[in-house]
């Protein structure tokens, strides 16, 4: 995503019931502390956070499983649960996403004056879902050398602290803002996540951490998260992939690497989401490109694929057994007017894969947060939500 702060074109209420999960994994292998990763500890130490917000203990108790940013590529199922759980026996888990979130103008002044309060009221629709995810579209580094591009987008590690403040439990970083300061900003980002011990997944140090997903346990229903971008600016493309040994990001273009890794999240989890920084800026019905991969992923066995991108929200609903949001829009953003303000948190209602409803709470950017609309404002909002889907091909789904 691209946007002049001056003129932009680029592109969240009580909260969720204390109750106990073990925070949960991300690696393809352990993180190692190298020179580069600057405030690494031991992968799989023990982290006091763990269960600090969130829904259930189910989790495996691997060492693994209480470090919150690790990734595998091949977990174990936990004890009692199957991939694939029935609806009829498993419980039921909610899961929120909102669209772009960077830490610029208005966004980047409330970030250094109380990071804990920086996205606003938006935060308690994120709270109350048992997981909550945006995409980051920013390096975190404060470091690095500006990428040969027309804008570029970077944010303090405290930008993880607002996050997690705000009820975010996983972010991607698979867009085309995640290495506006090079390699440099990248090995930061990474950094600066692990020492947060924050989630963070479409980003590695090569290509099966890029792609690895993070997992996590809710009341026995085991959740992989997978990152991806469709979008990179043509002369830094081949550059930001993350490939054997290369560091970088995950590459959607590669459609049969991430199906590859839809396939083995596939095999251990019971709930599988995709999120895919796609389409075209500006448009509110999903491209050719965006419809092929779409069919591609949900076959592949992905039974959430969202995404973002657009600066403008497109249309969700049901492809198959499968639910797909084909953009999410704007999120913490400087967007100012016109679509580009139209925002809100998509919450999913899952019993095993299927996705039993989906409602959207619909809000307003404003001074560069979402702020959730009431009343007849909402209403309208969300009616003109729903006929987003007319150009998409999509079902609807209860509550949508």
């Amino acid at each position: 995503m691209s946007q002049n702060p001056a003129d932009p074109q680029e592109p969240l209420l009580p909260r969720r019931p204390q109750l106990r999960r073990l925070r949960p994994q991300r690696l393809v292998a352990p993180l190692a502390c190298t020179a580069l990763l600057v405030g690494c500890s031991a992968a799989g130490a023990d982290h006091p956070a763990a269960a600090a917000r969130g829904p259930s203990s189910t989790t495996a108790g691997s060492a693994a499983a209480t470090d919150p940013t690790s990734r595998t590529a091949s977990p174990t199922a936990p004890s009692g649960t199957s991939p694939g759980t029935s609806p009829a026996t498993a419980a039921t888990v909610t899961v929120a996403f909102g669209g772009d979130v960077h830490f610029e103008g208005a966004d980047g002044a409330r970030l250094a004056a109380n990071p804990r309060t920086a996205i606003g009221p938006v935060s308690a629709l994120l709270r109350r879902a048992d997981v909550a995810m945006v995409n980051l579209e920013t390096a975190v580094t404060t470091r690095g050398t500006p990428q040969a591009k027309e804008f570029v987008f970077r944010a303090p590690p405290t930008a993880f602290t607002a996050l997690r403040s705000a009820g975010v439990d996983v972010v991607t970083q698979a867009n085309n803002h995640g290495m506006d300061y090079g390699l440099v900003g990248l090995h930061d980002s990474i950094a600066a996540a692990h020492s947060a011990r924050f989630p963070v997944v479409g980003n590695g140090m090569d290509a099966d951490a890029a792609f690895a997903p993070w997992t996590t346990t809710v009341r026995g229903t085991r959740i992989s998260v997978i990152g991806a971008t469709q979008v990179l600016d043509a002369n830094l493309s081949a550059a930001w992939t993350a490939g054997v040994g290369k560091p970088g990001l995950a590459s959607a273009k590669d459609v049969p690497r991430l199906l590859a890794a839809v396939r083995a999240a596939r095999a251990h989890a019971d709930v599988v989401v995709v999120y895919v920084h796609w389409g075209t800026e500006m448009h509110s019905c999903p491209t050719t490109a965006q419809t092929s991969l779409a069919r591609a992923v949900t076959n592949a066995g992905a039974d959430v694929l969202v995404g973002s991108h657009a600066h403008v929200l497109l249309g969700a609903g049901r492809m198959g057994s499968s639910y797909v949001d084909y953009g999410l829009g704007n999120f913490v953003f400087y967007a100012h007017s016109g679509p580009t303000v139209s925002s809100g948190v998509l919450t999913l209602t899952l019993k095993g894969r299927r996705v039993q409803s989906a409602r959207w709470s619909p809000a307003r950017i404003s001074d560069g947060i979402p702020v959730p609309l009431r009343g007849s404002a909402a209403d309208s909002a969300r009616d003109s939500w729903v006929r987003l889907r007319s150009c998409t091909g999509l079902a609807a789904v209860p509550g949508s």
